[in-house]
């Protein structure tokens, strides 16, 4: 209102304020109100400690920082906002999905999940990291890390995950899923042959279509983006020794969205 009414100044047109309010149906307090609000602020001893979290895992989401501090996720969201500390979120394109049969489970020990990735280990060169996944409980059940990319590799952090679980090194009491992909490590003649010893039965998912076996790829890449993006490993057993204190953090102390900001490990103890 007042711009208009400048600008008919401007013109040699004088109009008062409450004509210009009587012709546009406004009434003049509105136009005469100033805002008296007051810029919000941020409680330096709640930002504090995010902070300080943030600083050292910079990957963290609001939740995952809320649930690692035990305070109200919508606190940490604004204090996120307030601050400039949101996470940079990946660009949304256009992927198109075929469909199939996702890698979900109703119950622990339904379905489980494999898969293999690099790590650079210094002077030891390039090791591979095999990972065994419970689809229910997101539980990093099993891993090996070591130079071979072979399926001895794959076949050692299936046999962890099996202890780990039932505590022996034997058949499975009841039968259940072991979906990877078709790479050469496991579909060797080795590795399906040890696969049904232990009384798993594979299955595969479609070739070149990754997201099938997404849950265990989402853990991969929480594992980059949190450990490994993150460390110069000087060796193998360096290496070893980080990766399996993340993994501890992972299964028994970082809360997980899917989980109800639950760990894999109260996941899975609220299910068994």
């Amino acid at each position: 209102m007042v711009t208009i009414q400048q600008g008919l100044r401007e013109d040699g047109i004088r109009v008062s304020m409450a004509k210009l309010c009587r012709w546009f149906g406004q009434p003049r307090r509105t136009v005469y109100y100033k805002p008296t609000k007051a810029a919000p602020k941020v409680q330096e001893a709640l930002a504090a400690p995010i902070k300080a979290l943030i600083e050292q895992e910079p990957s963290f989401g609001y939740r995952t920082v809320a649930g690692l501090l035990g305070l109200n996720k919508n606190t940490v969201q604004r204090i996120f906002r307030l601050k400039g500390w949101q996470v940079r979120k990946r660009a949304v394109g256009f992927r198109p999905r075929i469909e199939a049969l996702p890698s979900v489970a109703q119950a622990p020990d339904e379905r489980w999940a494999t898969d293999l990735c690099r790590v650079w280990g210094g002077r030891d060169g390039w090791l591979t990291l095999a990972q065994v996944i419970d689809c229910y409980t997101r539980q990093l059940l099993g891993w090996h890390l070591s130079r071979s990319g072979k399926a001895t590799t794959a076949a050692a952090a299936l046999e962890q995950a099996l202890i780990t679980r039932f505590g022996v090194l034997g058949r499975v009491p009841t039968p259940f899923l072991l979906r990877s992909d078709n790479g050469l490590v496991f579909t060797s003649r080795n590795y399906t042959r040890l696969v049904r010893s232990y009384g798993l039965r594979q299955e595969f998912i479609t070739p070149h279509c990754p997201q099938q076996n997404g849950m265990v790829e989402r853990v991969i890449r929480t594992l980059k983006e949190q450990c490994l993006h993150r460390h110069r490993f000087e060796s193998q057993s360096h290496a070893t020794r980080v990766v399996g204190d993340w993994i501890q953090f992972y299964n028994h102390r970082r809360p997980h969205q899917a989980l109800g900001m639950k760990t894999p490990a109260e996941a899975y103890a609220l299910a068994a």
